[in-house]
């Protein structure tokens, strides 16, 4: 069946038709697509609940929070735009910001935690980094948020990756 559609379409509108999920006429979710939409769904909730904390709660933010807001709200438009349609490249864009975003809310959450003295803080002026405005069932801080949802996006991004390099 695969040679007589190769042969009948062309080998670049085959390889589109086959990798976009159509196979003997019935359609199967692109897996691919839908890790690259999970993706955007968190790293759009993820600036979405730090605008919520910051506007809606009136929480401010430190400067530590402020250079991870630099990196995670770029995210929602790069992995949109890999969406429609879906464009692998995309992966390359985001993944380099999610790293960097990563690595601050490492260094924040190490602060926040006591790990990192206050005296090697970035944040001189204005709110502490290490001050504690949510404590959910008793561990989860903005920081740890933070640092879960850079790690799940590198994780999702890393796995999309691996399954397109195949």
């Amino acid at each position: 069946m695969r040679q007589r559609i190769h042969f009948a379409l062309g080998s670049r509108v085959t390889n589109n038709v086959l990798r976009s999920g159509m196979v003997n006429g019935s359609e199967r979710v692109d897996t691919n697509w839908a890790i690259l939409f999970v993706c955007w769904l968190l790293v759009t909730g993820a600036s979405l609940g730090s605008l919520f904390f910051s506007e809606v709660m009136e929480l401010p933010p430190c400067t530590l929070c402020w250079y991870q807001r630099i990196f995670m709200f770029p995210l929602p438009f790069v992995l949109f735009m890999g969406l429609f349609p879906f464009d692998a490249k995309a992966i390359r864009y985001a993944l380099p910001l999610a790293i960097a975003g990563w690595a601050i809310a490492a260094y924040h959450l190490l602060l926040h935690i006591g790990i990192i003295p206050e005296s090697v803080s970035p944040c001189s002026q204005g709110v502490s980094c290490k001050t504690k405005y949510l404590d959910i069932l008793g561990f989860l801080s903005i920081p740890l948020l933070s640092l879960l949802a850079f790690s799940t996006a590198i994780t999702l991004l890393l796995i999309l990756r691996k399954k397109l390099s195949r």
